[in-house]
């Protein structure tokens, strides 16, 4: 009885417009990447407190950058990738002149908006959400020093094999790039609200920020077809940010508290979950 159930659930999913499918399917997929990250880090750092081992704060930011954007989002998206038939590495490849071009206009646009989106908070009052890695961050400096390379290596190629490389690319397979590319980019800012701490208001706004910058990502993704330029642009525009914070909190104590500090970040692109 329970396999007939099934597999009438599966004919009538099969029967569905192939848009909406591949609408429920991207949702899926990227909550999917969250779902695992919460069971790999919560099964690790469970582990850890049995054998009695309490990691400081710039060991816990290490781990959860590997667990959460190395194994989870990357092993995630992978093993979608291989089911699917294709090898993940073939959505990275060395980038050309163009790819250069692409990557540094990216990173220029995404910063462009990120001061028009601030000006417009500003000037509007509209709250924003905080991040608690950013907390930790200012409350601890050197954890900023671990961040800036890690944006390269794990939150960059990490978030992107997985929102534009999985995400993205099954939304292309039944819509244009005009649909597809915002899309993903609103899926992406709403995993992120468990990332994110405050009021609900808050949260939304930055949500709405990190969603339109993300589309300088899914454009130069859609644009160049190679996975290295949105992972750089992701990767250098989140570093830049990490830099800004260690500054402020290290040679400009007397202007910001930490707390007020890790405010700054709020708009970034920032993919450590705060799972522990």
């Amino acid at each position: 009885m329970i396999r007939s159930l099934l597999r009438r659930l599966r004919d009538w999913y099969r029967s569905l417009d192939p848009r909406v499918r591949a609408l429920v399917e991207a949702v899926a997929l990227g909550l999917g990447g969250i779902v695992a990250a919460l069971f790999v880090v919560f099964g690790v750092f469970i582990s850890l407190g049995f054998a009695g081992y309490q990691p400081s704060p710039l060991v816990l930011v290490g781990l959860q950058l590997v667990l959460v954007q190395g194994v989870s989002f990357g092993g995630f998206a992978s093993v979608y990738l291989i089911r699917r038939g294709r090898n993940p590495l073939s959505l990275f490849r060395f980038p050309g002149l163009r790819d250069a071009a692409v990557a540094v206009g990216g990173f220029v646009g995404s910063f462009s908006l990120l001061i028009a989106a601030s000006y417009l908070v500003a000037q509007t009052g509209a709250p924003t959400a905080e991040n608690s890695v950013a907390q930790i961050g200012a409350e601890n400096p050197e954890v900023l020093l671990l961040l800036i390379p890690a944006a390269f290596i794990f939150i960059g190629p990490g978030e992107e094999i997985l929102f534009r490389g999985v995400v993205q690319d099954r939304l292309r397979e039944a819509f244009s790039a005009w649909v597809a590319i915002p899309v993903a980019s609103v899926i992406f800012g709403a995993v992120h609200f468990v990332a994110l701490t405050g009021a609900a208001p808050g949260r939304i706004v930055t949500i709405g920020i990190l969603s339109t910058l993300t589309l300088v990502f899914g454009a130069a993704y859609e644009y160049t077809d190679n996975l290295v330029v949105p992972a750089f642009i992701h990767g250098a525009y989140d570093a830049v940010l990490f830099a800004g914070l260690y500054v402020v909190v290290v040679y400009g104590p007397e202007a910001q508290s930490p707390g007020e500090a890790a405010s700054m970040a709020v708009a970034d692109l920032l993919a450590v979950l705060p799972l522990v």
